[in-house]
């Protein structure tokens, strides 16, 4: 097992990775305050790992309320969130009760962001079942939910006790998902890690064989990238914006098709190929270089093309993204492979022309 720690002015907690962790009684229980808990989770993860978990846990003599709800980022909402407040409240929690998400991406922000509020902060574990929460939303106390109009725009920094990412819980996940998390292992790659990059072109294929001890490599580093990130810059004034390369263009996506359409992994991928599209046609990288980002990314199961939401519709989603500052829209680029920068400053000319251009679907 390895065991990395996330550390911030204020806190530190420890990011568990390795296998048989998830249902971990011991684990777990050393990071409540007392012994009790709720599991959030939802209808797909439940018959899967639910029992186990819970079981565990009550067997240590911890009280567990279990917390079902529907799956998928189209339930990332204002109503679904205040089923977690309805159990919490009708199970009578209390402040040290425990909130446990067990689930990817969207369990885990909503499971945060509950925890955020209820009572004002209640303590709550990340147990991601990902690989995307594992490698990147589970870790860094990043909660939200999403709205119409933008994705986590109704959110808080709210920082977690513990991460524990099992690599066996993704022996069940399906394929477009675990090609869904690869799309952030390589987002690290391009922004701050060229060996790292050349690393997974040698073992992207084995990462997607599910071949265990290379997933918790790639989950490792990931995880330490984001943590000395995280623990220079917690609220995101600086630095950790880089952690959005891809994001501006793939939660457009997401908005303009409607969430679920579109897997987050999946937009940021395209959202990606943008990004060095929009890079190259800068004269900051090479053609060669865009042909590597969208091969890779090939590889890895994911989509290079965009949908053509319309060059005014994409704008227009954009501009909802949190990265907006003065009304102007910011976009992550590539200086180089490997160095990412915050832009402000792209031509609208040459906006236009990649959301029209090669990368674009076309009907």
């Amino acid at each position: 097992m390895i065991t990395l720690d996330l550390v911030l002015p204020d806190t530190r907690y420890p990011i568990y990775i390795g296998e048989s962790l998830y249902a971990d009684a011991a684990r777990i229980v050393a990071h409540l305050p007392q012994k009790k808990a709720a599991i959030i989770t939802n209808e797909t993860i439940a018959p899967l790992y639910l029992a186990p978990l819970q079981a565990a846990l009550e067997a240590a003599g911890v009280a567990v309320t279990p917390v079902i709800l529907p799956d998928g980022e189209a339930y990332k909402t204002w109503e679904t969130l205040n089923l977690i407040f309805d159990a919490l409240l009708g199970a009578r929690a209390e402040r040290k009760t425990t909130l446990i998400a067990l689930g990817g991406g969207v369990i885990g922000d909503m499971t945060g962001f509950a925890a955020a509020c209820y009572q004002r902060g209640a303590p709550f574990i990340q147990i991601p079942t990902t690989l995307l929460a594992q490698v990147d939303s589970s870790v860094g106390g990043k909660t939200a939910i999403n709205h119409p109009l933008g994705k986590n725009m109704i959110g808080a920094f709210y920082q977690p006790r513990a991460v524990l990412a099992d690599m066996a819980v993704l022996d069940t996940l399906p394929e477009r998902e675990l090609s869904a998390g690869l799309a952030e292992v390589i987002k690290y790659a391009l922004l701050g890690d060229v060996q790292f990059l050349a690393w997974l072109e040698q073992h992207i294929e084995a990462l997607r064989a599910r071949d265990r001890a290379t997933l918790a490599e790639a989950v490792r580093h990931c995880c330490q990238m984001k943590a000395d990130i995280v623990g220079e810059d917690e609220k995101e004034t600086g630095v950790r914006a880089l952690l959005n390369l891809g994001h501006t263009f793939g939660h457009a996506i997401e908005a303009g098709m409607g969430y679920g359409a579109w897997l987050h992994g999946e937009a940021v991928a395209a959202g990606m190929v943008l990004a060095a599209e929009t890079s190259r046609l800068l004269g900051w990288i090479s053609e060669a270089d865009v042909a590597r980002v969208t091969a890779l990314i090939e590889r890895a199961g994911l989509p290079i093309l965009s949908p053509d939401l319309g060059v005014d519709a994409w704008i227009s989603h954009m501009g909802h993204d949190k990265k907006v500052e003065e009304g102007q829209l910011r976009f992550v680029l590539l200086r180089q492979l490997g160095q990412a920068v915050i832009e402000k400053g792209v031509p609208l000319a040459v906006l236009r022309e990649v959301l029209q251009g090669r990368f674009i679907r076309r009907a």
